[in-house]
């Protein structure tokens, strides 16, 4: 990475450097041509040879007075174009990347979910650096599991397994019973909600953002969805209720709406799976709560997977589950992991103290 770096630095001063001198050169270079014309024609002209007559001499000023700019013009264009090319080159290789995870040919849909998630001695690295270590868990249908512990001990990576973000390196992640591997991965994918702590919006109307990936929906079913999340109010509030912009990746709206408006694009989608990555740690008191009551409202008779930093979200769950480098730590109620001398107590302790 940081040869790469280096290279694309030195690359982009060496471009600076000539755009930025190619103006005053082109500059010098005109006038350097207009005094040899001027030079050279006008002792023609005062000659009085007769070989270049005034006349002739003025429209040949004219005429290349008239082509400077639009020589510039063409020059300007030519670098735009090359900068263009390369720009275009670049997107073309990211459009062009095969995706490594896909479905096998002639692999059965997911039609329905009826007992449970399953992580089978599950272990995954990122090339070198392993960041699970033999994961065995079960998440019955319609219950809460929350996975909770330091940063960067694995519990989005882990819980990045459902959808199939990324495989195991070794052991099996299974929905009933069957490997995620023998599905079709669009038919997981539509079985699965997922509310992150960045929402995911685009430069559209709040309508079409709600609705986004179900184009069928119709417009009651989008106001329902918002109503559930808590996001009814104050999308009647902004300037075209439904029908309004709100920039890009949400820009004109605030932290906790455009949470709200995710939660309602999960609850139009009606999945039996819920994946909800620390949702709501990066709001003020008074959009928590909105965003936490909407959470809940989305909770409802749905298998969840809870990544939560603050403790006090998730003493609701089913089971809590403490991931601590990348293995289980602890695991069960909060009220069992609390009486317990452990980890978790020190954690709620913490901040309880903050």
């Amino acid at each position: 990475i940081d040869d790469e770096t280096s290279f694309h630095r030195k690359v982009n001063l060496s471009i600076s450097r000539k755009n930025e001198l190619s103006s005053p050169l082109s500059e010098v270079l005109g006038v350097i041509i207009v005094a040899i014309i001027l030079y050279y024609g006008g002792n023609l002209v005062l000659g009085g040879s007769g070989e270049l007559e005034p006349e002739a001499f003025m429209g040949f000023l004219v005429f290349y007075a008239s082509l400077i700019q639009p020589a510039k013009n063409f020059s300007n264009g030519i670098t735009s174009l090359q900068k263009g090319t390369i720009a275009a080159e670049r997107i073309f290789n990211v459009v062009d990347i095969q995706p490594s995870i896909k479905s096998k040919p002639d692999a059965p849909q997911l039609k329905t979910f009826e007992n449970n998630i399953t992580f089978k001695n599950v272990s995954f690295a990122y090339e070198t650096e392993k960041v699970l270590k033999n994961i065995n868990l079960t998440i019955e249908k319609g219950k809460t599991l929350a996975l909770v512990g330091p940063s960067g001990g694995g519990k989005s990576t882990l819980a990045d397994l459902v959808p199939r973000f990324y495989d195991p390196t070794e052991g099996e992640v299974l929905i009933d019973g069957i490997s995620l591997k023998d599905y079709d991965l669009e038919s997981i994918r539509q079985h699965i909600g997922v509310v992150t702590q960045e929402s995911i919006l685009f430069n559209d109307t709040i309508f079409n953002n709600i609705a986004f990936g179900m184009p069928h929906v119709s417009e009651a079913d989008v106001i329902q969805a918002a109503k559930i999340a808590n996001a009814h109010d104050f999308i009647l509030q902004t300037e075209n209720g439904y029908q309004t912009f709100i920039g890009e990746r949400g820009s004109k709206l605030s932290g906790g709406q455009r949470q709200r408006l995710s939660i309602a694009r999960a609850v139009l989608k009606n999945p039996p799976i819920l994946i909800l990555d620390e949702a709501t740690s990066a709001l003020d008191s008074e959009s928590e709560k909105l965003v936490q009551e909407a959470l809940f409202n989305l909770m409802k008779n749905r298998t969840s997977i809870v990544i939560a930093h603050r403790l006090s979200t998730i003493q609701h769950a089913h089971e809590i589950v403490v991931i601590q480098n990348g293995e289980v730590a602890e695991r069960g109620t909060h009220e069992q992991l609390n009486s317990a001398n452990g980890l978790y107590r020190k954690l709620v302790s913490i901040q309880n103290t903050d």
